[in-house]
């Protein structure tokens, strides 16, 4: 199976430094079912192709295979394993480029953060749902998608299409977005693992979507697919997700099964799924908006804003008579305002929404104040705790608003989390997770020094004995 990577950025060649892989050399890595090759084709200063070979041995692809297997007897002999994209090729550039998925380039640092020009090609691509599935999933990621079907037999036109395609990817974004996206994506379109589902292949989903899983329109099918539909890694990681990008209630329905129904470890059916329950990041959104009206609080700013649920929530609600938003990301601030669509909005709504502006909560401005109340929901776990006293100081004492609502992660209910890893965090950009005492120290000192009193107040399931997901501080002035 080949996939290969061009680029016709200025002094093209670089890209060997992005993926630790000098142009000059054919390398070799050896893997559990074969081996890797990477090679240079075209290696000029305008135009640099590498090219990641993976060569599949037969007898290893059998070998790591169990009897368990539904398919074991007839698959052993008949498969597309050695020609075929797909999570063995995902795997394997995962071990090979496992530095430039990772964004890291210490000689060429400049390049990591730099969008450049790119052409992805597989020629073999097992593609479940045809062409139209490819252009689905990569398209709203910036990419230009040609997917074009591999006929069963040239020789006879009348026999069809097969499920493969010939995929090329063109478009302008970050080695390490598109190394990362194609990782995930390999399997998701190929809708199929082959090798063991571990414990820690939701840390490994998360950790791949950083930055473009949670704002994905397909998020919830591509989770499913990803994880084989195994219900508890999907509710779990889609609950991670919701605290990167608020994830949507259809998200966490059941399972979606379009064929069969997916074999437990055991080798017997899983039971249908239940009912699914409210999703946390809808939880979140309630509670924030409750406190709110409870301290009759009717002018909000929402302090690490993100895309924008929590202030389109808001100005549907006519209680509130001003609303504006603030965030660090100029990213999030276009997610938010294509959210907000004040334009279409009606008056009433669009009126209320007062700005929506690019500010760093570590530093005083004076955007931050007169309102009645401010939000920073899952905002402070992303802080380095060395700025989070800068934080404190620009909220409740330059700001000081009447009242503050802070959510943030319980990290004892993370045990909850299957598939999770232990001392994981749920999302790869958090600095820190607080447990209920934790949280309760840094809210009652701050409360403390600014004049307030906090309240706290459990959100989501309420664990006996790890505490609700979410724990929230209500600080009255």
């Amino acid at each position: 199976m080949l996939l290969t990577i061009t680029t016709t950025m200025s002094q093209a060649t670089d890209l060997g430094f992005l993926l630790h892989k000098h142009p000059g050399r054919v390398q070799r890595f050896e893997q559990a079912y074969g081996t890797a090759h990477v090679f240079y084709p075209d290696a000029e200063e305008q135009r640099c192709t590498a090219a990641l070979l993976l060569d599949v041995d037969p007898v290893q692809l059998v070998r790591t295979r169990g009897r368990g297997t539904p398919d074991f007897s007839l698959g052993q002999y008949v498969n597309d394993r050695p020609y075929a994209a797909s999570s063995l090729l995902a795997s394997a550039m995962a071990n090979v480029f496992r530095t430039a998925m990772r964004g890291r380039c210490d000689l060429r640092p400049e390049l990591v953060d730099t969008p450049i020009p790119l052409e992805v090609v597989l020629p073999a691509l097992p593609c479940r749902g045809g062409p139209g599935q490819a252009e689905r999933f990569f398209a709203p990621l910036g990419w230009d998608v040609s997917a074009v079907p591999v006929p069963l037999d040239p020789d006879f036109p009348e026999w069809g299409d097969s499920r493969y395609v010939t995929l090329t990817l063109t478009g302008t974004l970050r080695l390490a977005d598109a190394l990362n996206q194609l990782y995930v994506l390999l399997p998701v379109l190929d809708d199929a693992k082959h090798y063991w589902m571990a414990p820690d292949e939701v840390d490994k989903l998360i950790r791949a979507g950083e930055g473009w899983l949670a704002a994905h329109p397909d998020r919830g099918a591509i989770t499913r697919r990803y994880l084989a539909n195994r219900r508890s890694l999907v509710q779990s990681a889609l609950g991670r997700l919701a605290d990167a990008e608020d994830a949507s209630d259809e998200e966490l329905d059941p399972v979606e099964v379009e064929e069969e129904a997916p074999a437990a470890e055991d080798g017997q059916a899983e039971a249908a799924p239940e009912e699914a329950s409210v999703s946390l990041a809808e939880l979140r959104l309630r509670s924030v908006v409750q406190a709110l009206h409870d301290e009759n609080a009717r002018r909000v700013i929402d302090l690490g804003c993100g895309s924008g649920k929590l202030l389109a929530r808001l100005a549907k609600d006519e209680f509130f008579s001003e609303i504006s938003g603030s965030d660090v990301s100029h990213r999030a601030l276009g997610h938010a305002s294509r959210r907000l669509r004040l334009d279409k909005q009606p008056r009433r709504e669009s009126d209320r929404v007062q700005d929506v502006f690019q500010g760093a909560l570590t530093y005083a401005d004076e955007r931050f104040r007169g309102y009645e109340a401010a939000v920073l929901m899952e905002v402070i776990e992303h802080v380095d705790p060395p700025r989070l006293g800068a934080v404190e100081r620009v909220v409740f004492g330059h700001a000081s608003p009447r009242v503050v609502v802070v959510t943030t992660p319980n990290a004892e209910h993370n045990v909850r989390y299957e598939g999770m890893a232990p001392g994981a965090m749920r999302h790869p950009d958090h600095r820190f997770e607080w447990t209920r005492p934790e949280f309760r120290a840094w809210a009652d000192r701050v409360a403390a020094e600014h004049g307030y009193r906090v309240r706290h107040v459990p959100v989501g399931d309420d664990d006996p004995e790890v505490g609700a997901p979410t724990q929230m501080g209500v600080f009255t002035r």
